[in-house]
C-alpha cells in the first residue's frame, strides 16, 4: 500500500523549530508583545479584509457540516461558516459529530441525512469514505485553491486512487510539550532536549513537590501520540512508515523498546496527576488546565500535546509565552520526533454548495479567520503569518510552513479507523490498558498486533 502519509519534518525543520522556539519564549520575555510580528513580512489581517477567492451567490441554499470539534474550536470554525455565509448568502449548520466520525456519517447516511461536507481526521477515514462510495472528488475550483496555497504533500494525503477527495483545512504539530513556567522555576528544572534530560526535569519537579505530568489518558488518541512520538524518534522514519502500514508486526522489537521507553514514565505513578486511574479518568481538556491553574500548586507541571493545547489553556488565566511555555518533543533517538495531524474537509453531497465550501476552506481567507482566534494550525501557506495571535504560535506555523513536503502525518491516523480511531477499541484501547499497567510490555504488544491484525484485513 503506497503511504498517504506524512509526520517527521526533516531533522533540519525540526532544529529551526527549536530553534524558533526559544527565539519566541525568550522575545516574549524580554517583553515582547503577543501582536508582534515575527518574520514574514506580511501586513497583519491582509488576507482577513481582502479576499483571494471568487465564490458563487447561493442565495436559498443550506449546508450541513459535520465535524468532531467542541467547545473552542467549534466556536471559532463557526465564525468560519458566518463569512462564508455572509460572502455566498447560503445557509450553514454545524453539525457535532462523534468519534468516530466514520460510524457517526454511517448511521447519517443510512437514515437518508448525510451531511453535505465532513472534516474528516484521519486519512483512512478519508479511504474509508471513498471505499464506500460516500465521498465525492473535488471540484476545479477547490483544486485551484490546493494547488496555489498547499505543499505537494499535503495535497497527496486528501487524494485517494490519485483523484482529491480531501482539502486539508487544519493541521497539528503533535509534538510538544507544554510546561508550567513556575513550577519549572521553583523546581530548578531546565527544558529538556533529550528524554534523559526529560526524567532529568521530572525528578526535579518530583522533588519539588510537583507532580511531573498530566495525562489525558480518558482520550485514548493522546496516548497514541505519546507512542508515536517515542517510536519515530526511537525507530526512525522507515520503521514508523512500515509500522502504520501494518508491513511490520506490533510484536516487533522495535515496538517493545518503545513501550519500554514509555514506561519509565508511564509506571511510575507518582509522575502522573491522579496516578494511572485519574489519569483514565482525565479527557484532554482537562489535562490541559489542571496543569495552568492551582498558583504554586498545580495538580501536575507538564502536559504533552498538540499547538491546539493553547486553546485550552486559553481557559485559564495562565499566558502562553510567559506563564505557559513550551518545548519539541525530546530526542528518544537520533532525531528530535515531529508528528502532524490534520483534518480535510471532504463533500459527501455534490453540489454548487457543498463545493464552493470546500474550496472556501482551502482558501487563504478562512484559514485566517480561524488563524486570528487562536489554537489553529493551518497547512495554507498563503496564510499571513502575522495572522496567529501569539509569538509561540506564529513560529510553530512558520515551522511547519518551511518544512514543504518534509512532513509525515500521525500513525493512528494513517490506521483504518477500527484499530487507529475508535474509542474503547484498537490501538486507543491497548494502550489505556498499558498506561494501567506499563509492567506488561509483551501483553500490550500482543494486544495491540491483534487489533491491527483484524483491522488491517490480516485474520486475527
Amino acid at each position: 500500500m503506497r503511504s498517504r502519509s506524512s509526520t517527521v519534518r526533516t531533522h533540519r525543520a525540526v532544529t529551526t523549530l527549536a530553534g524558533l522556539l526559544a527565539g519566541a519564549l525568550a522575545l516574549t520575555a524580554c517583553g515582547g508583545s503577543d501582536d508582534e510580528k515575527i518574520g514574514g513580512g506580511e501586513s497583519s489581517g491582509s488576507a482577513g479584509t481582502g479576499s483571494t477567492v471568487t465564490l458563487p451567490k447561493l442565495n436559498g441554499a443550506s449546508l450541513e457540516v459535520a465535524a468532531v470539534w467542541t467547545g473552542g474550536e467549534q466556536k471559532n470554525f463557526k465564525q468560519v461558516l458566518a463569512e462564508f455565509e455572509k460572502r455566498t448568502g447560503a445557509k450553514v449548520t454545524f453539525v457535532p459529530a462523534q468519534d468516530p466520525i466514520i460510524n457517526f456519517l454511517g448511521s447519517k447516511i443510512a437514515g437518508g441525512k448525510p451531511p453535505d461536507v465532513a472534516l474528516l481526521p484521519q486519512p483512512g477515514a478519508i479511504k474509508q469514505a471513498v471505499d464506500k462510495g460516500w465521498a465525492k472528488p473535488l471540484g476545479a475550483e477547490a483544486q485551484a485553491q490546493l494547488a496555489k496555497n498547499y505543499a505537494q504533500g499535503w495535497q497527496d494525503i486528501g487524494k485517494v486512487g490519485g483523484k482529491q477527495y480531501g482539502a486539508y483545512y487544519k493541521a497539528a504539530n503533535k509534538s510538544l510539550i507544554w510546561y508550567n513556567a513556575k513550577a519549572f522555576e521553583n523546581a530548578g528544572a531546565q527544558e529538556p532536549k533529550t528524554w534523559q534530560d526529560l526524567l532529568t526535569a521530572a525528578r526535579a519537579v518530583y522533588d519539588s513537590g510537583v507532580t511531573p505530568f498530566s495525562v489525558g489518558g480518558a482520550d485514548g488518541w493522546t496516548l497514541t501520540d505519546w507512542f508515536e512520538n517515542v517510536y519515530l524518534s526511537q525507530a526512525g522514519p522507515q520503521k514508523y512508515d512500515e509500522l502504520a502500514q501494518h508491513k511490520i508486526k506490533w510484536t516487533d522489537p522495535s515496538v517493545k523498546e518503545a513501550l519500554t521507553t514509555l514506561a519509565q514514565i508511564w509506571g511510575k505513578k507518582d509522575y502522573i496527576a491522579g496516578g494511572a486511574n485519574g489519569a483514565l479518568q482525565t479527557e484532554f481538556p482537562a489535562s490541559v488546565t489542571q496543569t495552568f491553574t492551582g498558583g504554586d500548586q498545580p495538580k501536575a507541571a507538564m502536559v504533552y500535546e498538540g499547538d491546539f493545547a493553547q486553546v485550552n489553556i486559553g481557559e485559564t488565566k495562565a499566558k502562553v509565552g510567559t506563564d505557559a511555555k513550551v518545548f519539541p518533543f525530546p530526542a528518544v533517538g537520533d532525531g528530535t520526533p515531529v508528528v502532524s495531524g490534520g483534518d480535510a474537509a471532504v463533500v459527501l453531497k455534490d453540489s454548487a454548495a457543498a463545493q464552493a465550501l470546500v474550496t472556501f476552506l482551502a482558501s487563504a481567507d478562512a484559514a485566517t479567520i480561524q488563524a486570528k482566534l487562536g489554537g489553529y494550525l493551518s497547512p495554507n501557506k498563503n496564510v499571513p503569518n502575522s495572522a496567529y495571535p501569539n509569538d509561540v504560535q506564529r513560529t510553530i506555523a512558520k515551522a511547519l510552513i518551511a518544512s514543504g513536503d518534509d512532513f509525515r502525518f500521525d500513525m493512528s491516523d494513517q490506521a483504518p479507523q477500527a484499530f487507529g480511531g475508535t474509542p474503547g477499541k484498537g490501538e486507543w484501547k491497548a494502550l489505556q490498558d498499558f498506561l494501567k499497567n506499563p509492567s506488561d510490555v509483551a501483553g500490550a504488544q500482543a494486544q495491540l498486533e491483534k487489533g491491527a491484525a483484524a483491522a488491517y484485513g490480516m485474520g486475527g
